[in-house]
């Protein structure tokens, strides 16, 4: 049984296994925290409650102690891991056999892209390449874009001028870097200013104990254990002045997508993956059967608002808050990232009014707030942490208030994501309520419509008078694009990795082992 997170795992766990005790089953949970020993015992349990990447990581684990078991008898995980618990030298799983996942879209569609590796130990890496990631990020900032460096708008790729190559030859390089050459010092500075243009911490990461930690775009948690290739997390790490960590090689590697279509049988359930029938049945397989709520649904959808600025955005939703309050409605506030919630937060409190923030900077206290999103007069700034999964169980005195009112403060790339969200309001029957909130500034229009037109669109913000709702249906226009170029990537990607798998048997190579010039 895979779902999207530890927390779900645990969770549904705990709620499910004394009907399971009583049909005479075994329950076992595998999370990110489990130990080797206590992963075997769960997997041979009749039902074992995990998440996709606890899988696929065992899975490629186990093949990796298979192969040396075989050719060499060997303990070679401890050593290409860098485990040493005593505990590494048998399996931990039993094949890939029946597999039910819930929040089937989040796993199959929105991570199928995602790669699952298992990391080699490396050889010492050179002090000239340290130097040359903190070189880097010490001088990104005096670059001008259009003069130093151009900016791919599709790839957020970054290239050097002439002007910009000239400037990284004429500024003082550490002693380190005289035997580099020059091509790879152009590389690394190219790939500074990328992370420096394109990956912002409290949003794509958080500085953690001195530790750069992804945070994940679906779900808003930390990504615990996951890093960013191609020298990416290194140039972070070298900007934000922590310890720079190792490039690690890749001794074994998968897919979400390639893992899933290993299993014999597949089945699962979400609530917003009507629209992605298609891509689920052309490469899994699998129909997609719609079945109607238990109750009614009294959801209620407001007009959306268009804005000409995240500020002006923001403060109106801190007014529509104000509002709700009034008549002791609860309010969830849903963001796409950490920064943004503590913004809205920021506004919040200057105005005097109590709430709390979910974000993964909270989880010791994530049960709590779940809990208490309910109650009457209640308000919750949440990441989409508060999204998948997440029940808000209302006080009867909410209910008689009109329910739990969502505010939905932009657009996600995928519109299943938004549709989580508002899925929060309006359960079982209950009443509720939600609100599109958009601005003209957001990116979502640079990526969808492109930056020409969505430069065209900003100048209508600050004609007064002018009623922007009229451009709420470009959002959706906008995202429709960016869903479609995601699902063409996801096909791209599936027929490379066949393709690929295909080439390394007919040489008899394990596709998942045997991935150094792979890709």
């Amino acid at each position: 049984m895979a779902t999207a997170n530890d927390y779900l795992a645990a969770r549904d766990a705990e709620i499910m296994t004394p009907v399971y005790k009583m049909l005479g089953m075994r329950v076992g949970v595998v999370t990110g925290q489990s130990a080797r020993c206590e992963r075997r015992a769960a997997y041979h349990c009749d039902i074992t409650y995990t998440t996709a990447k606890e899988i696929g990581f065992d899975f490629l684990r186990d093949r990796l102690i298979r192969r040396h078991q075989k050719f060499s008898g060997q303990n070679a995980i401890a050593a290409m891991t860098g485990q040493t618990t005593g505990d590494t030298d048998s399996p931990v799983g039993r094949g890939l056999n029946f597999i039910l996942i819930d929040e089937a879209d989040n796993v199959l569609i929105d991570e199928a892209r995602t790669p699952l590796i298992v990391s080699s130990t490396p050889d010492r890496i050179a002090q000239a390449k340290l130097a040359l990631y903190q070189w880097g990020a010490k001088i990104t900032d005096s670059f001008t874009a259009e003069v130093d460096f151009t900016i791919d708008p599709e790839t957020k790729s970054v290239s050097l001028t002439a002007a910009g190559r000239r400037r990284v030859r004429t500024i003082g390089q550490p002693a380190e870097l005289s035997r580099t050459p020059l091509v790879d010092i152009y590389e690394q500075i190219e790939m500074a200013i990328h992370v420096a243009q394109n990956y912002f911490a409290q949003r794509h990461y958080v500085v953690r104990d001195g530790e750069v930690v992804i945070v994940d775009e679906f779900t808003g948690r930390l990504a615990e254990g996951r890093k960013w290739r191609s020298g990416i997390h290194q140039a972070i790490e070298a900007r934000e002045g922590v310890e720079i960590s190792v490039e690690t090689g890749e001794a074994a590697r998968i897919t979400i997508q390639d893992l899933f279509l290993k299993y014999r049988a597949l089945a699962g359930m979400t609530g917003t993956v009507a629209n992605s029938a298609p891509e689920l049945r052309n490469i899994y397989s699998v129909r997609v059967i719609d079945v109607p709520t238990n109750r009614p649904p009294q959801r209620v959808q407001m007009p959306a608002v268009v804005y000409g600025s995240a500020q002006e955005k923001w403060h109106a939703i801190a007014d529509e808050v104000a509002t709700m309050l009034k008549i002791g409605r609860p309010v969830l506030i849903g963001t796409r990232s950490i920064d943004k919630s503590e913004t809205l937060s920021g506004i919040l409190a200057d105005r005097g009014i109590d709430h709390e923030v979910l974000n993964a900077r909270h989880l010791d206290r994530e049960a709590q707030i779940v809990a208490d999103a309910g109650q009457r007069g209640k308000v919750t700034v949440a990441t989409n942490m508060a999204g998948r999964g997440t029940d808000i169980k209302l006080a009867p005195n909410a209910l008689a208030t009109g329910g739990l009112h969502v505010i939905c403060s932009e657009l996600h790339d995928s519109a299943r994501i938004d549709r989580q969200l508002i899925g929060r309001c309006g359960r079982q029957g209950d009443p509720g309520s939600w609100r599109q909130f958009l601005a003209l500034d957001d990116d979502l229009l640079k990526v969808g419509l492109g930056q020409r037109r969505a430069e065209t669109l900003l100048k209508h913000a600050n004609n007064p008078g002018s009623s922007l709702t009229r451009f709420a249906a470009l959002f959706y226009s906008a995202q429709a694009a960016i869903e479609r170029n995601h699902y063409q990537a996801r096909k791209h990607l599936l027929y490379h990795d066949r393709q690929r798998q295909k080439f390394q048997r007919e040489m008899g190579q394990d596709p998942h082992l045997d991935t150094a010039g792979s890709e």
